[in-house]
C-alpha cells in the first residue's frame, strides 16, 4: 500500500510493502510519486540547477588539475615539500570535485533490471580509492620531511617557492570567484531528495528559486577557502626562508601541518563512505521517529522490518512492511 497523503515524505522516494496488499516494487512507487512531488516546472528547475553546478565544477576541476600539476613541478624545482604537500591537498580537492561531477552524472542514469538502485555507489567506491591514494602520497611526503629534519641536507629555492605559492593564492581566489559568481544568475538551487523529512513538499522548490546553491558547489567552495589559507601559509614560509635562509626548517614544518590538514579533511570522506557501504542509517534520520510516524498512518496497525539506508551521502532509501 502507498502511504496516505501528508504522511512521511508525502509519498516521495519511499517504498512501503504491505503483507496484506499488492507488493509494489520500490522503483515503481518512486516513479509514481515523482509526478506528485516534482511537477514539470520543479523538475526543469532542478535540472537547470544541476547543469549550473556541473558547469561550475567542470571549470574548477580543470583549473585545479592544471595548477596541481604546476605546483608539483614548482615543488620539484624549488625543493619545497610544503609546495608538494599543498599540491597533494589540491589532489584531494580535485578528487572531491570529480566525485561531485560523477554524482550529478550518475543521478541522471536510470536504474536497470540488474542495477535496480542505479549507479550511485560508483562515486562512493571512487571516493574510497582516491582517499587511500592520497594517504599513501601524504605518508611519503611526511617521511621525506622527517628525513630533512634529521639530516638537514637540502636546499630550497625560495624565489621559485614564493612565485609558486603566490600563484596558488591567485588561483584559489579565482576558483572561489568561479564558484560564487559563474552561472549565479540562473540560480544554483540545490534540491535535496530527503524523503524522510516531513517538510519535503512543494515549499522546497521556493528555496531553489531564491538561488540556494547546489550542495556539491557549496562543498567545493569550502574546500577552496581551505586551499587559499594553506597557500597563504606557504607564501609566509617562503618569505621566511627567503629573508632568513637558515630557517629552512619552515618548509618541513609546513609539510607536517598541511599533512595533518589533508588527513583530517579526507578521513571524514572515508568515514561517510564507510557508513554508506555498510548501509547505515543516514545521520539526519531518527529511526525511532520514522517508525512511530509510519504507525500513525490511518489503517496501519504496526510497522515492522523497517530498513533505512544510504545509497550515497546525499541519497537515501527506505523499505518497510506495514500491517493493516
Amino acid at each position: 500500500m502507498k502511504p496516505a497523503p501528508n504522511s512521511i515524505g508525502h509519498g516521495c522516494d519511499v517504498a512501503i510493502r504491505s503483507k496484506y496488499g499488492d507488493d509494489v516494487p520500490m522503483l515503481d512507487v518512486c516513479a509514481a510519486a515523482e509526478d506528485h512531488c516534482h511537477p514539470p516546472s520543479a523538475t526543469k528547475l532542478t535540472q537547470l540547477s544541476n547543469k549550473t553546478a556541473r558547469n561550475k565544477l567542470m571549470i574548477v576541476s580543470v583549473l585545479c588539475f592544471l595548477f596541481m600539476v604546476a605546483e608539483f613541478t614548482g615543488g620539484l624545482l624549488s625543493g619545497s615539500l610544503a609546495i608538494m604537500t599543498d599540491a597533494a591537498h589540491l589532489l584531494s580537492d580535485l578528487t572531491g570535485f570529480i566525485i561531485s561531477l560523477f554524482a550529478l552524472w550518475f543521478a541522471r542514469k536510470p536504474a536497470t533490471t540488474r542495477m535496480s538502485f542505479g549507479f550511485y555507489r560508483a562515486e562512493i567506491i571512487g571516493a574510497v580509492i582516491s582517499v587511500l591514494l592520497i594517504w599513501v602520497l601524504t605518508v611519503v611526503l611526511v617521511y621525506m620531511a622527517v628525513m630533512r629534519c634529521i639530516n638537514m641536507d637540502y636546499d630550497i629555492d625560495a624565489d621559485i617557492m614564493l612565485i609558486t605559492a603566490s600563484c596558488g593564492v591567485v588561483i584559489n581566489i579565482l576558483l572561489i570567484l568561479v564558484l560564487q559568481f559563474v552561472g549565479h544568475s540562473h540560480g544554483g538551487g540545490g534540491h535535496s531528495h530527503s524523503f524522510l523529512s516531513s517538510s519535503h513538499g512543494h515549499d522546497d522548490h521556493s528555496d531553489s528559486k531564491s538561488g540556494k546553491k547546489n550542495l556539491n558547489v557549496r562543498a567545493a567552495f569550502i574546500h577552496c577557502i581551505g586551499d587559499l589559507l594553506q597557500s597563504i601559509g606557504v607564501v609566509i614560509a617562503a618569505v621566511i626562508i627567503k629573508v632568513k635562509p637558515e630557517y629552512k626548517l619552515a618548509d618541513p614544518i609546513c609539510t607536517f601541518l598541511f599533512s595533518v590538514i589533508v588527513m583530517f579533511t579526507t578521513v571524514t570522506i572515508l568515514r561517510d563512505a564507510m557508513l554508506v557501504l555498510m548501509e547505515g542509517v543516514p545521520k539526519n534520520v531518527d529511526y525511532t521517529v520514522v517508525r512511530k510516524e509510519l504507525e500513525t498512518i490511518p489503517g496501519v496497525r504496526m510497522a515492522h522490518s523497517l530498513h533505512v539506508w544510504s545509497l550515497t551521502t546525499t541519497c537515501s532509501a527506505m523499505a518497510v512492511h506495514l500491517a493493516v
